[in-house]
């Protein structure tokens, strides 16, 4: 592991504190209602420190959508060791705890409310969120093409497919219904039901994929990985 210089790390870290503090302020008043002084406040940082860390508002939403798709695509950056089922699973996982989570959902819904009067806005979360996500994805199993492990024409469609399996039935009742979140065991439930038909519909070898999926899903250090 990597020791950055105190310097840096602290700047890392109120980096980060920022990031967290913008999501919160978007989340509560939207991308046009959200300011450069309501993130300052809420990350407890003078404005000249903030300016000092991004330039506009557009340039902490952008630092803030994207650092959402590192932590999702990691397992796919960086594949682990134990092959492409427990990668499809880790990044399942790491999907839902993302876009699943209370300010996201929210964020999500002002967005949608606001694009009609400002359809930049509606790009801009794209450009900064789905589409990078999406290349990511792309990128990924298109290796696994590449290695024999799926099939498919069209990864666009490929990687469409696998997030859409995953969440895309609970993740639309959240938003729209923000008092019917699911639990853990109904979010397991979509994820193992959207990895089966997905391995079932790309993967070359089905039946061993199906297999260690079960394998995976039922070990008791998934579950804890899973709540970590």
């Amino acid at each position: 592991m990597t020791v950055l210089p105190r310097r840096q790390q602290n700047r890392l870290n109120r980096e980060r504190a920022i990031l967290d503090a913008a999501l919160k302020v978007f989340a509560a008043q939207g991308y046009s209602g959200a300011s450069m002084d309501a993130v300052a406040a809420e990350a407890g940082v003078t404005k000249p420190t903030l300016y000092s860390y991004f330039p506009s508002k557009e340039s902490i939403f952008q630092a803030m959508m994207l650092g959402k798709r590192d932590v999702m695509l990691d397992v796919f950056e960086h594949p682990s060791d134990q092959g492409m089922v427990a990668d499809l699973l880790v990044f399942a996982w790491a999907y839902a705890d993302t876009v699943m989570r209370p300010e996201m959902l929210s964020l999500a819904r002002l967005i949608i409310g606001e694009v009609q009067r400002f359809p930049e806005i509606g790009r801009a979360y794209q450009a900064s969120g789905p589409d990078h996500l999406l290349r990511g994805i792309m990128r990924y199993l298109d290796s696994q093409r590449r290695a024999g492990r799926l099939a498919f024409e069209d990864a666009e469609l490929a990687a469409q497919d696998l997030w859409g399996l995953i969440l895309s039935a609970p993740r639309t009742q959240a938003l729209y219904m923000p008092d019917a979140q699911p639990d853990r065991a109904s979010l397991a439930r979509y994820i193992r039901n959207g990895l089966r038909v997905f391995l079932k519909a790309y993967s070359t070898a089905p039946g061993p994929d199906l297999t260690e999926l079960e394998a995976l899903q039922s070990a008791p250090t998934q579950q804890v990985n899973h709540d970590a």
